[in-house]
Parts: C-alpha cells; sequence; structure tokens
C-alpha cells in the first residue's frame, strides 16, 4: 500500500509525516511518501522540521527536496491523505476520479481539529505539530491494521 501525505508547500506537516509513517509503521508493504499542492520550486525541508526528525528518528532530512502535486501521484497511490479538510476538498474538486482515495488525515481517524501549518513559527509550534501528527499516524496505522484484519 502506498500512502501519499499532502500538505501545502511539502516542507513541514507531509513531509515530518511521511517520516513519522514510515518509522513506526509495522505494516508490512505499507510505505509513505509526500508531496505539496504549491511547492516553492527547490524549497528544502524547513530547519525545525528537519531539527525534529533528527532529534526523533536520527535521520537526517535537512537536504530533502520539496516534491509538487502532480496528477501521477494520485494514480500511483492507495491513500492521499491531507493536513486539512479544504485540502481534501481542493484534491477531490481537482480529481473527481480519484475522490475515493483522498481523505484528510484527521477525519478518517476521528480526530476533530485539521494539522496545524507551523511554518515560520517557533519550535514549539513544529513541537505541536510533530505531536499532532505522531498522534494521528498511530491511530492511522491502527485502523488501518483493522480494515485489513490484521
Amino acid at each position: 500500500m502506498n500512502i501519499l501525505f499532502v500538505c501545502t508547500g511539502n516542507t513541514c506537516r507531509s513531509c515530518m509525516a511521511e517520516v513519522i509513517f514510515n518509522k513506526i509503521s509495522d505494516i508490512e508493504e505499507a510505505t509513505a511518501y509526500s508531496a505539496g499542492i504549491s511547492v516553492v520550486p527547490g524549497s528544502k525541508t524547513s530547519y525545525n522540521a528537519a531539527s525534529l526528525i533528527k532529534n526523533n528518528f536520527n535521520l537526517d532530512i535537512s537536504n530533502r527536496v520539496a516534491k509538487q502535486l502532480v496528477p501521477n501521484d494520485l494514480e500511483k497511490n492507495d491513500l492521499v491523505l491531507t493536513m486539512t479538510k479544504y485540502m481534501e476538498e481542493l484534491l477531490k474538486n481537482a480529481f473527481p476520479e480519484h475522490s475515493d482515495k483522498i481523505y484528510n488525515l484527521n477525519s478518517l481517524v476521528d480526530m476533530e481539529s485539521d494539522i496545524s501549518d507551523p511554518f515560520g513559527g517557533n519550535i514549539q509550534m513544529y513541537q505541536n505539530t510533530f505531536h499532532s501528527l505522531k498522534k494521528s499516524i498511530e491511530l492511522l496505522i491502527n485502523k488501518l491494521k483493522e480494515d485489513s484484519g490484521n
């Protein structure tokens, strides 16, 4: 199963979600990727996001370049998870043929709020977003296991 996490610029939330999922998931054959809906070409992972990933998973993503969402990304992924309800609606309207696999991450795991965008914020804002993502992804992993009968 291929899972695509989508945020705005692919420098904070979705790239952290990609790493969190890939590091904590014990679902065989499940791999996460990430992309942004409005990427600045050549932009790299934000310093605070890269620091949190380094501190929590001992993985250096500081030189990772943001990836722009393209139509083929929706073709090749089984599940497309957005950080906000607005992004979910935006993608479903832009790609109605893939609407059955596009969800807001928190809505899918029965959480009420969106994943807040820490871009430009201090380390505390990034930590809050990291912990929100980790909790939501833990719930996602449990849901995927339940849905598959594992």
